[in-house]
């Protein structure tokens, strides 16, 4: 026991040396103190695991920390078009959206300068609406979390569960932030339409929540049982369609549409973007094989039209694999894909 005593001393310690707010921390000190005025009951030890547990949350939050920002147009617009090809309607958006992020920094933070506002990626599945919010991540400099919402029926998965409960912890916003380390984070709400019907109301007023500047300042999740200031995060939201989506909720975004692609938007994609970095990934050797132009028609489309890149990132990813397995099996060195052979390499 005196083992356990000497913890809640070290505990109480780690807690007055770590920069949060003073309201908690005094919430926190004042628990320890009564812990140890229970160190003679049956329950201390359950009790202390709880505490020491939400301790381990709190320290682990980032309640000052930020990374600074990049707001250079010139570096962003490099991003973007190293990540994602054509979409110069999106991209432009995205600028504009970082240049209000600039003036916002430059004027201060006051409630008079104009908010970028919430961006909401709409568009058939595998037009690139995820990899995209990565994207505008890295052009700003800031770190990236995704909340996936697919199948998402209950609002504590967001907002957390009550300590009372023996297993209860944080929603998926406070991990968010546990994981990014920076209180000024990019948050991506994937698929926010995807919840299921039965939890769409409370998961949409939620939503409402996190994505009004004047509400968010004081999230409060169950767990943690004190208010978080998430006004500094960058939430991003993507979605198939808006019609699943509340009518409070999109107030409060701005739908951007993701186009689909056509076959020449994918060959050049197929060329340029995916085959280096899957030949990359593969430890094929990029002079190994070599797919003569005329070959990307049937690439792109070998069983029809598909909105999206999927399943010519499938396609490659079979076309390279039966090269490994063929260089492996000694077939040959190099390999030359062409319209009287192509079948042989497209995954069946």
């Amino acid at each position: 026991m005196a083992s356990v005593l000497e913890e809640i001393k070290t505990l109480s310690l780690k807690v007055e040396k770590e920069e949060i707010p003073d309201e908690l921390k005094k919430r926190i000190l004042t628990r320890l103190n009564q812990l140890v005025n229970l160190s003679e009951s049956p329950s201390f030890l359950p009790e202390f695991d709880r505490v020491d547990r939400y301790i381990e949350w709190i320290l682990s939050l980032p309640w000052n920390n930020r990374t600074k920002d990049i707001l250079d147009l010139k570096y962003a617009r490099g991003v973007l078009d190293k990540s994602h090809y054509a979409l110069s309607d999106i991209k432009d958006r995205i600028l504009e959206y970082i240049s209000v992020m600039s003036l916002k920094q430059e004027k201060g933070e006051g409630e008079d300068v104009m908010r970028a506002p919430i961006l909401c990626f709409t568009g058939l599945v595998g037009t690139g609406k995820t990899t995209i919010a990565y994207s505008i991540a890295n052009a700003i400099g800031r770190n990236f979390a995704r909340i996936p919402f697919g199948g998402m029926g209950d609002p504590l998965e967001l907002r957390g569960q009550s300590r009372m409960h023996p297993e209860a912890e944080p929603g998926k916003i406070i991990k968010a932030l546990r994981v990014t380390k920076s209180k000024n984070c990019v948050i991506l709400l994937d698929e926010i339409d995807r919840v299921t019907d039965e939890g769409r109301s409370s998961i949409m007023g939620v939503l409402v929540e996190l994505l009004d500047p004047e509400q968010n300042k004081n999230f409060t999740d169950h767990y943690l049982d004190y208010p978080f200031d998430l006004s500094e995060v960058l939430f991003i939201a993507t979605a198939n369609n808006t019609y699943n989506i509340s009518t409070a909720v999109l107030d409060r975004l701005e739908p951007i549409r993701m186009p689909s692609y056509s076959d020449q938007d994918k060959i050049t994609i197929g060329k340029k973007y995916m085959l280096p970095v899957i030949v990359r990934q593969s430890g094929v050797f990029s002079d190994s094989f070599v797919i003569e132009d005329n070959v990307w028609a049937q690439i792109v489309r070998p069983l029809g039209f598909d909105a999206g890149m999927r399943t010519l990132e499938r396609t490659i990813q079979g076309i390279v694999r039966k090269v490994a397995k063929m260089l492996i099996e000694g077939k040959g060195e190099k390999f030359k894909i062409t319209t009287l052979n192509i079948k042989e390499f497209l995954p069946r």
